[in-house]
């Protein structure tokens, strides 16, 4: 998923889309960039676009989904439909591992599927059409993070980015592991707390590689482009530098938030070292380049949905009037909910 030697700064975009081209050397066709247009519903805005998101269902409950609306009101897939790149137009160059990147590098659209702070596991539903943000069920229960001291929930804004994918059936050659069959997550580590459904553009600082029950995992560590420290950290050791412990926090996050389900420790690739934005962006190139032939039907996706709206190459592409379908179906939203006790509950484990 994941050039030129100098992009201009976050007024990039114009010159940009001059020379960006999808470093995709086969002859899948490359999906529609969605154009900037006003609309209802709740709308997030960038600097190229604005999407809506439409609750269906009771929040923290099974029935749960917030389906995605692109700037013309129009129900899209953020898996598939909003694109991995920002950019005034579709064809946007993914930097290659060994180029010299600048701090005045590419942004990617991430979709916040879990606020920091909070403990529900919500998550891009890629096994149902259009790909709505629903909240995780395991063994019949509605699934919460647990806490373990001294964290509370998630530590960072968690969510993914669209058009990419970890394809289960491809051994990665640095973790040894197949994919983990989901989008590309990312970890948003700015200052300000976002919400589910948001569309942030992020810049990309580094990546860290989780295994995860013996599936690659990757961690991509990104911050927004409008935080105030986007102007001073650039790349991993940055994170380091100006966020003190912020990485090591999240290595211990990620190895012991399953122990508390009676799951071991996770383990890492590198041994839990992070690995700089070049490298980010060679395995960004590779989940993307997965993606397109996901929904493409070049490759297996099992039980994944592929159904979107503006890839309109690809197989899966329906009808407004078919995907307005999907939707209409949900159950109608239900304002009231409430929050399992468990997600106050702390877990104190002890460190051997």
């Amino acid at each position: 998923m994941r050039a030129g030697s100098a992009l201009a700064r976050l007024l990039w975009l114009r010159t940009a889309a001059q020379r960006c081209r999808l470093a995709c050397k086969e002859s899948v066709p490359r999906a529609r960039l969605l154009e900037p247009r006003s609309g209802g519903c709740r709308w997030q805005s960038s600097l190229m676009a604005q999407y809506g998101t439409e609750q269906r269902g009771q929040l923290h409950s099974p029935d749960y989904r917030l389906y995605f609306k692109n700037p013309k009101g129009k129900y899209i897939s953020p898996f598939h439909d909003i694109p991995l790149c920002v950019g005034p137009n579709e064809d946007v160059e993914i930097p290659a591992k060994r180029s010299k990147i600048s701090e005045n590098e590419i942004l990617f659209n991430m979709i916040v599927e879990v606020p920091r702070w909070t403990n529900a596991k919500m998550e891009i539903a890629t096994k149902e059409p259009l790909n709505p943000i629903k909240q995780d069920v395991k063994k019949g229960k509605l699934r919460y993070v647990a806490n373990i001291f001294p964290h509370k929930g998630y530590i960072w804004n968690y969510g993914a980015f669209p058009q990419t994918w970890e394809d289960p059936s491809c051994k990665d050659d640095h973790t040894g592991c197949c994919g983990d069959n989901d989008p590309i997550d990312v970890c948003e580590i700015g200052s300000q707390i976002r919400h589910t459904g948001e569309v942030v553009q992020v810049k990309v600082l580094g990546l860290l590689g989780l295994i995860d029950e013996g599936e690659t995992d990757w961690k991509i560590i990104a911050i927004s482009a409008n935080d105030p420290d986007s102007q001073k950290i650039h790349d991993i050791e940055d994170v380091r530098k100006f966020k003190p412990g912020y990485l090591e926090a999240t290595v211990d996050w990620f190895k012991l938030y399953k122990v508390p389900d009676g799951k071991p420790e996770n383990q890492f690739a590198f041994n839990g070292t992070f690995k700089d934005k070049a490298f980010a962006f060679e395995i960004i190139k590779s989940t993307h380049e997965h993606w397109k032939a996901l929904v493409h039907k070049k490759a297996n996706g099992g039980a994944i949905k592929c159904t979107n709206l503006l890839v309109d190459t690809s197989p899966y592409c329906c009808n407004e009037n078919d995907i307005q379908a999907i939707v209409q179906s949900a159950p109608p939203a239900v304002e009231e909910h409430s929050v399992s006790k468990e997600a106050d509950q702390w877990h104190f484990l002890g460190r051997g």
